[in-house]
């Protein structure tokens, strides 16, 4: 009974490894900047609601950085939308619209 009770131990360990390591991806925190949204009010997801409800389109690039600005703190989108690259930026505590506008040739 001992042995059985080890193993269902080990068994529930493991499960509890192994979702805490994909966690990330389930939650879609795999974006560039991911780290920092401890510190954001908003989730991407809330913050790729709002920057398509700004610019309507296909997001094909989104990030998390510390920029001026704001709180200091955005989500950086770029969206195409006929034949465009547009790049709009959300206030990651406020949700308020920072950018948006056609990306540069020189995008950062």
């Amino acid at each position: 009974m001992k042995n059985l009770s080890m193993g269902a131990v080990l068994a529930a360990a493991s499960l509890i490894a192994n979702v805490a390591y994909s966690a990330p991806a389930a939650t879609g925190a795999n974006f560039a900047g991911h780290r920092l949204a401890p510190l954001a009010r908003l989730s991407i997801a809330q913050a790729r609601g709002a920057a398509l409800k700004a610019r309507p389109g296909r997001i094909t690039a989104q990030e998390l950085e510390k920029e001026k600005g704001g709180s200091g703190l955005r989500y950086s989108f770029d969206i195409a939308n006929a034949g465009h690259t547009y790049e709009v930026g959300i206030d990651a505590h406020s949700g308020a619209v920072l950018e948006n506008g056609a990306e540069s040739a020189h995008p950062d």
